[in-house]
């Protein structure tokens, strides 16, 4: 066992400083997809859709071309409302949060979250969010003339909602195991924080904690996506996810070997990271965060800069984690 501290600043919140086992470790074009232009899918013979890595990207794309979704600003209402709307038409049962949220530096964010219900009379319920706003700065970014401008958030938004929106695609078209429903759960204001506060991150989570959708709505489990379409991404079990729910983890994990993503999703603790699941888990729902971490390097090198945009993600990467759900839920 290799004992590892490590404090990192953490864009999706503060990295935390902690002692931490580590257990040794046993493309082309694109179509026009995210909508019916996209051929159907084949439904293998274990009766799991076939998730289209391609339907994904340009569902990143689509987003990406809206322009940085700040909150307050037009490509943020626009981005929204085509959210809504591409829900809706893959037969989700939408309901949203719009609130006005103060952000640490005391800016009012005009904020709205995004909620999804597939088979909704169903009582287990699996939740699956992403955050889909920007980093209104890109503070990381090498060159400090541009540390000001706002991030594309291809790969920091974009890539886990446009995985989610296939997936929604997906349940459209395929029923759902008897008994199983699903919620989507698209979450704004997560990345207008700052260093040493953890409140100033993820507040349209804890918004969403604290004014539940539907009284006494408490969902078996969550699966953060963060961070899952950079062409070099990895994924180590994050540390508050294993301590919250390690069966979760083990079963992601396994299927994402047998499916041959072994060198993507590494069977490793990594770090401890306060994202969106923190709030989910601190209200007693047991929620992991698959996000791309590159042990002893921290985050995508493109995390907050403005280099965050299309030519960083890859259908492959978009492809393996949708492939890992898809097969976690209609298993």
């Amino acid at each position: 066992m290799l004992i590892n501290r490590i404090l990192l600043r953490s864009g999706l919140g503060l990295t935390m400083s902690l002692g931490m086992m580590l257990f040794p470790s046993c493309g082309g074009a694109k179509t026009s997809g995210g909508d019916d232009s996209i051929p159907s899918e084949n439904v293998e013979t274990t009766g799991i859709p076939d998730f289209n890595p391609d339907s994904a990207y340009n569902f990143v794309k689509k987003q990406v071309d809206f322009g940085p979704r700040v909150p307050n600003s037009e490509a943020h209402r626009r981005a929204g409302d085509w959210l809504v709307s591409t829900l809706r038409a893959s037969g989700g049962e939408v309901t949203e949060q719009t609130m006005t949220l103060t952000a640490f530096d005391g800016t009012p964010l005009e904020s709205r979250n995004i909620f999804a219900s597939f088979n909704p009379d169903a009582e287990k319920r699996l939740l699956l969010l992403a955050h889909w706003d920007c980093r209104p700065w890109a503070d990381e970014d090498e060159n400090p003339a541009l540390r000001r401008r706002p991030v594309d958030g291809a790969n920091d938004g974009a890539s886990g909602v446009g995985v989610l929106l296939e997936l929604a695609r997906l349940m459209g078209r395929n029923p759902l195991p008897e008994g199983k429903g699903v919620d989507i759960l698209l979450v704004d204001a997560e990345d207008w924080g700052t260093d040493n506060n953890e409140e100033s991150w993820a507040m349209g989570t804890r918004y969403f904690v604290n004014n539940p959708v539907k009284d006494g709505y408490k969902p078996s489990e969550g699966i953060l996506l963060d961070m899952v379409g950079s062409k070099d991404a990895t994924f180590y079990k994050e540390y508050f996810s294993e301590t919250a729910s390690p069966r979760l983890n083990a079963e992601i994990w396994s299927i994402a070997s047998s499916l041959g993503f072994g060198n993507m999703f590494i069977p490793q603790i990594g770090s401890a990271v306060t994202d969106d699941h923190r709030p989910l888990i601190d209200a007693g729902i047991p929620t992991i965060d698959i996000l791309d971490y590159r042990n002893g390097k921290g985050f995508d090198p493109v995390w907050h800069t403005a280099s965050d945009n299309m030519d960083n993600i890859s259908s492959e990467t978009l492809g393996s984690v949708g492939k890992v759900l898809t097969h976690y839920i209609w298993k």
